[in-house]
C-alpha cells in the first residue's frame, strides 16, 4: 500500500472545523507536570493548526511536532507554528522516551497507523509520571462519506487500481479506556458527534479530499482517472448529503481519549 501524499492547502481549507475537536480535546488536559513550561509532542501534526493551538495553551512549551510528510512539515513551519521543532518522523517507528514528554498529543493522526492500540503502552512509559497522552480519531467510518467511497472503491471499474487502499478503521472508545488503563494511566474517554455546515460547491467532496480520499488520490497518477472517480463519488455524495438554502450540513463523530499517568 502507498503512502498517501498530503496536500497542504486543501487540508487546511477547513481549518477551523479541523482543529475544533482538538481544542475540545485540549480543554480536558489537566495541569501538566512541568508547567508552565512542560515538553509536548504534536504527534501527526500535520501543517501545524494542532501545533499552533498547543502552543496558545502552552505558551513556554517546549513543543516538537512529528510528521511523515515533508510538504506538511514546511507548511508547519512557515505558517503553522513557526516557535516549534519539527522532526520528519512516522508515528509507527518514532520512539518518544527519549523526550521524556509531559504530554503527547494526536490529532487525527492514529487511524492511519495499523496496530496503533500497541502504540499507546509505548507512549504511556515515555511519559514523566503524572504526565497525559491526549488524542482523537474520526468514528464516521459508517457515515455515507466513508462507505460510499468504499463502495466506489471496489465497485469493478476501480477495484482493480483501489481495492486495496483502504486504512485502518479505529477502534471502539472502551478499547481504548481499556488499553490506556492497563498502561498506567487513569483514563477519560468520551464521543461527540459535530454538524458542520459547510459552503461551497461540493463542499463534503472538498473536504473528503483534503483526508479520506489522499489514497485514492496518490494511487489514481493519471489525471483523466482523478476527475473521473472525483465525478463519480461527488455523485454520490451530493446524494448522501444535499445541499440546503443555507448550505450542506456534515455530520462526524470523532472520538476523545485523554489518559493520565498514574505514580
Amino acid at each position: 500500500m502507498n503512502t498517501p501524499a498530503w496536500d497542504p492547502d486543501q487540508y487546511l481549507r477547513f481549518v477551523d472545523e479541523r482543529t475544533r475537536p482538538f481544542r475540545d480535546l485540549l480543554a480536558r488536559v489537566p495541569t501538566l507536570p512541568h508547567e508552565p513550561a512542560p515538553t509536548v509532542l504534536d504527534i501527526g501534526c500535520g501543517p501545524g493548526n494542532s501545533t499552533a493551538a498547543l502552543r496558545e495553551r502552552w505558551p513556554r512549551a517546549h513543543l516538537t511536532g512529528i510528521d511523515n510528510s515533508a510538504e506538511m512539515l514546511t507548511t508547519a513551519r512557515t505558517t503553522g507554528e513557526p516557535t516549534a521543532h519539527y522532526r520528519l518522523a512516522d508515528a509507527t517507528h518514532y520512539d518518544p522516551a527519549g523526550a521524556r514528554p509531559d504530554l503527547i498529543a494526536s490529532n487525527a493522526t492514529l487511524q492511519w497507523v495499523t496496530g496503533h492500540l500497541d502504540l499507546l503502552p509505548r507512549w504511556a512509559a515515555a511519559l514523566k509520571p503524572g504526565g497525559v497522552i491526549a488524542f482523537q480519531v474520526p468514528g464516521n467510518f459508517d457515515a455515507p462519506s466513508h462507505t460510499t467511497l468504499a463502495e466506489l472503491r471496489h465497485s469493478p471499474r476501480w477495484r482493480d487500481t483501489l481495492g486495496d487502499t483502504a486504512r485502518a478503521d479505529v477502534h471502539d472508545p472502551a478499547d481504548y479506556l481499556r488499553v490506556l488503563a492497563h498502561a498506567g494511566c487513569t483514563p477519560d474517554v468520551w464521543e461527540t458527534t459535530y454538524s458542520t455546515l459547510l459552503t461551497g460547491p461540493d463542499p463534503v467532496l472538498e473536504w473528503a479530499k483534503g483526508t479520506a480520499l489522499r489514497p485514492v488520490l496518490t494511487r489514481l497518477t493519471d489525471p483523466a482517472d482523478q476527475d473521473a472517480f472525483l465525478t463519480e463519488y461527488g455523485t454520490l455524495l451530493r446524494e448522501a448529503y444535499p445541499a440546503g438554502p443555507h448550505g450542506t450540513v456534515f455530520p462526524f463523530r470523532r472520538i476523545f481519549a485523554v489518559g493520565v499517568k498514574r505514580g
